[in-house]
């Protein structure tokens, strides 16, 4: 969760500053919001071009993969400005104010050091882009790769700007003098560390890394800059190639369904979908002891199934909920401590985007995810349920009134259509109608069509704004995505890989031990670096070494998945968790009790998940 710091204060009504920083973010969010509608038109009308006109059009690829690097850069640069980039503040709202404003003008400080350093090279990598012309446009892939340093100028500008309405120059002061001092005592000492061989690994990719993260400056930013001093201070490689491995990872076009998928899930809530789902399910079983508790988690498995963004999913869910649990005595911290866990238990659910990340950074086929994906999510649900049966087992239902079977056949007629997006979605990818991509623009254009003529209920005036949060978090996303992808090219080329490779291919119990370790180290890996960047700087390394030692790569990818979904959602440094007690306005201390309970049970689920491969491979052809 990233709380509101001084960086983040709204920006002074007067002034070059104030009248800048409103210039920036007024191009900016209009260019962001025009650019996820053009790129639901460009993907929606290949889809219809191919499959009902039967005439493809070749360039609608490839003009959607160049516009969207312009997205995934303006929308760093959004959500830069609304201090919105993804950072692990655990230990940073531990410590006093005065430290907490200090840490925050030090995240600042050290995203801008990233940013200078990378901006001359992102130049550079554009330029040597102008001689390479496109397939089927046929013009210079420069328009494509000058996203990289506009993006990362408008992001120094505002960097810049956030450090000027702090206002503290002692804190700014301080640490720009600690940066300095850190990097010009690496630089004095890198005849040193080049004698170190890989133990300099340690000293950039977890001493350093592990620095940033805890003091808050946000993932994105420590990954770039652990990647830059280990190259820049160890070895001879240009820093052009650094952000042209960034380009690789942010540009494959399997993660444009990033953003097309979280405006989806906006689009539900908006919409009513969400809601009518939620509706049919609590007169399905609201009546039964912990019913609503049920209805919970049967609303998140269903939600995650259309939207792929667990905030979302918790947002489109907790308010539906809530208010009525409570008016039946439920504790708010049992509510978001079960809100958190099945946003762990849904991870696997198809569209997940840590799917379609695997999906993409491994090669493993996305329709086999989705398909492999579903059954695990139910035997998490499963143990999630004994957990609300004991602790709700005597509810006093006496004033609860009970669903009439007309009630019941009604509430499922008005969700029908929302109950049968998942399906859509998951037969048009198996289909083969449609990509990953693709099939979220039919998601897009089937919920507007529902919003308006079936629910009647689709406000023009959010609009805009559910596109330019879209693309704030879709860049926030895509800009880890690119930075890990640096630091994992890195770690290639040290040999880190095949050393990784030899120790996890010889551990002890054979596939058991490696299963075991790996849920060991994804759950660790969840809590400290969420689970995209997990996976983007691990997933090529581990999932050769899984069917080197006779694991199933779908089976190895729900176990992964649902062990980092733990970590991710469990106090004390789960992010997810503390996103979860933000939705349902809970202070996070009420909930660290009850979500215990909850963990054990996903544990027991993860541990049958993993001992049993058919759970995620019976179903694949």
């Amino acid at each position: 969760m990233n709380p509101v710091s001084p960086a983040a204060q709204p920006a002074p009504s007067g002034g070059i500053a104030g009248t800048l920083d409103r210039l920036i973010g007024a191009v900016t969010e209009t260019a962001v919001a025009l650019l996820v509608v053009a790129e639901v038109v460009i993907l929606f009308s290949g889809v219809a071009a191919r499959y009902v006109f039967h005439e493809p059009l070749i360039w609608s690829d490839e003009l959607a993969s160049m516009l969207f690097l312009w997205l995934a850069m303006l929308g760093s640069v959004v959500a830069l400005r609304r201090s919105e980039h993804m950072r692990m503040t655990a230990v940073v709202s531990m410590v006093s104010p005065e430290r907490r404003a200090f840490l925050d003008v030090f995240a600042v400080t050290a995203s801008l050091a990233f940013l200078l350093i990378v901006l001359w090279p992102a130049y550079e990598f554009a330029h040597d882009e102008l001689i390479i012309s496109t397939p089927a446009l046929d013009v210079s892939n420069a328009w494509r790769a000058a996203a990289l340093p506009i993006g990362t100028m408008l992001m120094t500008i505002t960097a810049i700007l956030q450090l000027i309405r702090v206002g503290r120059w002692r804190h700014v002061a301080v640490a720009v003098v600690v940066i300095g001092a850190v990097t010009g005592a690496l630089f004095a000492l890198g005849p040193v560390l080049r004698g170190l061989g890989n133990y300099n690994l340690l000293i950039f990719f977890v001493g350093l890394v592990s620095l940033n993260v805890f003091a808050g400056v946000p993932i994105a930013f420590s990954f770039g800059l652990a990647t830059l001093g280990y190259l820049g201070i160890t070895t001879d490689v240009p820093m052009p190639v650094v952000v042209g491995r960034m380009d690789e990872g942010m540009s494959h076009l399997i993660l444009l369904s990033v953003p097309l998928f979280v405006f989806l899930g906006l689009l539900i809530e908006m919409t009513g979908m969400a809601r009518a789902m939620v509706a049919f399910l609590g007169n399905l079983l609201g009546h039964v002891k912990g019913g609503l508790s049920y209805v919970l988690v049967g609303s998140m498995y269903l939600v995650s199934g259309i939207s792929g963004s667990k905030a979302a999913d918790m947002a489109a869910v907790a308010p539906v909920l809530f208010p009525e649990m409570q008016k039946r005595g439920a504790k708010r911290g049992d509510l978001v401590a079960l809100l958190s866990a099945t946003g762990a238990q849904t991870e696997t659910i198809p569209p997940s985007l840590v799917l379609i990340t695997i999906g993409s950074v491994t090669g493993v086929s996305i329709a086999a995810l989705f398909t492999g994906g579903l059954l695990p999510g139910v035997v998490l649900a499963i143990t999630l349920c004994c957990v609300v049966w004991y602790r709700y087992r005597n509810e006093d239902l006496s004033g609860v009134k009970r669903a009439t079977g007309g009630e019941i056949v009604k509430s499922l007629v008005v969700a029908f259509p929302a109950l049968a997006l998942p399906f859509i979605i998951r037969s048009a990818v198996v289909g083969g109608v449609a990509t990953a991509t693709e099939v979220s623009t039919i998601g897009i254009v089937y919920s507007v069509l529902v919003g308006l003529l079936v629910y009647r209920r689709f406000p023009w005036a959010r609009l805009k704004p559910m596109l330019v949060e879209t693309a704030a978090l879709s860049g926030a996303i895509l800009l880890i995505i690119g930075a890990a992808t640096a630091m994992a090219w890195s770690l290639t080329q040290s040999g880190f890989s095949e050393d990784l490779t030899r120790i996890m291919a010889n551990l002890p119990g054979g596939p058991a031990g490696f299963l075991a370790v790996s849920i060991v180290v994804f759950i660790v890996l969840g809590s400290v670096l969420e689970g995209i960047p997990a996976i983007v700087l691990f997933g090529p390394l581990l999932f050769p070494i899984a069917r080197e030692v006779g694991v199933h790569e779908i089976h190895y990818a729900m176990v992964v998945i649902l062990s980092m979904g733990v970590g991710l959602f469990a106090p004390p440094f789960g992010v997810g968790y503390y996103a979860a007690c933000a939705v349902g306005r809970v202070p996070p201390d009420e909930g660290m009790r009850p979500i215990v309970g909850y963990l054990l049970a996903l544990v027991v689920g993860l541990i049958v998940v993993a001992a049993v491969p058919w759970i995620s491979i019976g179903f694949l052809n």
